[in-house]
């Protein structure tokens, strides 16, 4: 789990997403770890996105469209943050794990 600059955490997830296997992916926190952005690799061309916090839901877009999208999310979940935590999984089974929140 890092700690990661907000200016800089779009491209810090798309670089990730490049070198991940499905179906892995990125989650990103807020600093209280009470709002979330899960991106989750479905394949080479899929990615599923789940909301958690101001907005619930769940997305599947092609990954041309992932950009556009995650930049809308972060203004929306993270408006005020200037950290942001990005933890990296292997399996989405460990997304349902509950997490300590400060």
């Amino acid at each position: 789990m890092a700690l990661i600059n907000i200016a800089s955490i779009l491209a810090d997830t798309l670089r990730v997403l490049e070198k991940t296997t499905p179906p892995g992916g990125v989650e990103l926190l807020s600093y209280k770890r009470n709002r979330s952005i899960a991106i989750i690799k479905k394949d080479t061309v899929k990615v599923r996105l789940q909301e958690q916090g101001y907005q619930e839901q769940e997305i599947d877009i092609p990954l041309s469209q992932l950009a556009r999208e995650l930049k809308a999310m972060i203004k929306r979940e993270f408006p005020r943050s200037r950290k942001v935590r990005m933890i990296k999984f292997q399996n989405p089974k460990t997304l349902e794990q509950l997490r300590q929140k400060i």
